[in-house]
């Protein structure tokens, strides 16, 4: 195989970017994600109905983000990426903490608006910084570890976000939450170490990237589209983001509507079960990930696809089981369906860290950035954008016949387009492959 002469170390200072890049895609995570908590006192105070939380919670944020993410990948291929991240991390913190201010609906959407545009920098350099941090045989444990934030991120909004909002209100929960994310901007800009681009790559790859012509973002984008397996994969990760965004919006609004959980107990309940199953399920996949690949390339895939087969019948199981089971902790009433939840979390965080891992290898160390960027377009603009809002619209429409339990309905049918998320996973196995074989070198190689 040919090596760089001079490859890049792997030491104490990598681990400590990779820890910071981590720590604020959790705060990122946080401030997206703690307005689920929030959505019944924001609704009793602004008169808002379920539709118009699902615009603030998935549409104003999810059509900025989606539609900057790609330029500002563009960026971040040709210019120091750890400064892109420490600026947008600093913006959307200071957006995050205005979100508490708002004294009016539209208020709060324009500042959670401000916050998509400050996150839409933070994810794709990243991404692209971990795979120059770590050589490919570690690439999808290490990005597995990065895609730990969302999991965490939901662990500690949820939790946290529900007490602090219940004896405090839900102005200080986003004033807590973004305040931080100021700091770690500063730590990133000052420790997070720029990696050599490519650096773990082959001489033959570099030499394969120089050669290739400067092009236009548009150009790049419709070359990126006509690799078969990218292009599948970005479209099941798409329906898998419509389902995952609108269960982690609207289910403490579930556990509140149906099961009669009071915010902060919702919250904690549903932060701890899906958080903790889903860190568990990050970790597991990306380590059994690195050694399935060295039998077959198609396993980056097949482990996806294996999650969110396994993860369609714990949602709904989570979502339709009845609500007279209880668990007794003390004065803590724990519904048997938190079971299936956990369940979920577990398997429903294997698709996403591992098609990111799968990207990364499809494409060159120059436009790691860009194609992260485009998965991430795909999963927010249906995620974010579309999931929240779809959930609450077909909420809406089914109250006249479901009453306070049109929640639960949206939830399993939203939940059940995770049926084609898997069936364009299988289609993708073997383009995927065949990708791999004909890039210069192999993406993959043997651990």
């Amino acid at each position: 195989m040919n090596l760089p002469h001079h490859p890049p170390r792997v030491t104490w200072r990598t681990h400590l970017s990779l820890a910071l890049l981590a720590l604020v895609y959790i705060f990122s995570f946080i401030d997206r994600q703690v307005i689920a908590i929030l959505i019944e006192p924001i609704k009793t105070e602004f008169g808002a109905n379920d539709t118009q939380m699902g615009l603030l919670t998935g549409l104003a944020f999810g059509l900025l983000y989606a539609a900057l993410g790609v330029p500002v990948g563009k960026l971040a291929d040709r210019y120091n990426r750890r400064a892109i991240v420490a600026v947008c991390c600093g913006l959307w913190s200071l957006a995050t903490m205005a979100c508490g201010f708002a004294n009016h609906f539209w208020q709060l959407l324009l500042a959670r608006m401000s916050v998509a545009i400050g996150e839409a920098g933070g994810m794709a350099p990243s991404i692209s910084l971990v795979s120059d941090l770590y050589p490919p045989k570690q690439r999808s444990f290490m990005i597995s570890l990065f895609m730990m934030g969302p999991n965490l991120g939901v662990l500690i909004g949820l939790a946290l976000g529900g007490w602090i909002a219940q004896h405090y209100g839900w102005r200080a929960t986003f004033i807590w939450f973004g305040a931080p994310g100021v700091v770690l901007a500063a730590l990133v800009m000052l420790l997070v170490r720029e990696p050599r681009r490519g650096g773990f790559e082959t001489a033959a790859a570099l030499a394969q990237v120089q050669q290739q012509p400067t092009e236009s973002l548009w150009t790049q984008v419709r070359r990126l589209f006509a690799i078969t397996a990218f292009r599948r994969l970005a479209l099941a990760c798409g329906m898998a983001g419509i389902a995952g965004y609108g269960y982690g919006v609207w289910t403490p609004s579930f556990l509140v509507r149906t099961h009669g959980l009071g915010i902060a107990q919702a919250g904690l309940l549903f932060g701890v079960a899906s958080g903790v199953g889903a860190v568990v399920g990050a970790l597991c996949s990306g380590w059994l990930c690195d050694r399935l690949v060295a039998r077959d390339v198609r396993w980056q895939l097949g482990l996806p696809l294996v999650g969110v087969v396994a993860a369609i019948p714990c949602a709904v199981a989570f979502f339709l089981w009845p609500t007279t089971g209880v668990w007794q902790l003390g004065t803590l009433a724990v519904p048997h369906a938190l079971a299936f939840a956990m369940a979920f979390g577990f398997f429903a965080s294997w698709w996403p860290s591992l098609s990111y891992s799968a990207t990364s290898h499809m494409v060159g160390s120059n436009e790691r950035s860009v194609a992260a960027a485009l998965l991430n377009f795909f999963i927010t603009l249906f995620g974010v954008g579309a999931g929240p809002l779809v959930t609450g619209v077909v909420s809406d429409l089914l109250t006249p016949v479901f009453g306070t339990q049109a929640l639960r309905w949206s939830l399993v049918c939203v939940m059940l387009l995770m049926v084609p998320t898997a069936l364009l996973l299988a289609t993708a196995l073997n383009p995927y492959r065949t990708r791999l074989t004909q890039m210069v070198p192999p993406a993959v190689p043997a651990a």
